[in-house]
């Protein structure tokens, strides 16, 4: 199994977090992972990527030429990288900020998973919600796995943050349950 994911968006998406989120999950499932950042000249605001590679044999290179997924959480990432995901690949993507109707040999997801946030009550799980979609649509990670990542990753003694990102999850995971 392998298991290449590139996630885009803007600066302040948490584009970064999801993919430590994916990679630190896999790890703890005993998984081999790679994890390769690329930040805009702006950062927050710029655009920002990062390629994750999950497998259960080593990995040769974190680059990533055509994904098996791409995770889009904006207009301009989706431009930028809509021909980065390979035939049979699966395009997972925020229609609150970003529309496509169709890719040739693509799988695609859309859910507007900015408003989601924005009606949980905080704009920045919007990744979450879009990771809660991939995990549902791929299992390729466990979900009680992802819970004690965000456990481990959340600054300490803040339970609201943890509980938010707990429920944008599940709503992204739902989603593609019906």
């Amino acid at each position: 199994m392998i298991e290449r994911i590139i996630i885009a968006g803007s600066g302040g998406q948490g584009v970064m977090l999801l993919g430590k989120v994916l990679a630190e999950t896999a790890i703890l499932e005993g998984k081999q992972v790679t994890y390769l950042p690329a930040y805009g000249p702006e950062v927050r605001g710029g655009t920002s990527h990062c390629m994750v590679t999950i497998s259960n044999r080593e990995i040769g290179s974190p680059y990533i030429g055509k994904a098996d997924t791409l995770i889009i959480l904006n207009n301009p990432s989706l431009e930028r990288f809509k021909g980065k995901v390979k035939d049979g690949g699966l395009l997972i993507l925020n229609s609150s900020l970003a529309k496509i109707s169709a890719l040739a040999k693509v799988r695609i997801l859309q859910f507007p998973f900015t408003a989601i946030a924005i009606k949980l009550g905080n704009i920045k799980v919007a990744n979450m919600a879009a990771l809660g979609c991939y995990l549902a649509a791929k299992k390729i990670i466990k979900i009680k796995n992802v819970l004690k990542v965000f456990k481990f990753m959340a600054p300490a003694g803040n339970l609201k943050i943890l509980e938010i990102n707990q429920q944008a999850l599940a709503e992204g995971v739902r989603l593609n349950h019906g």
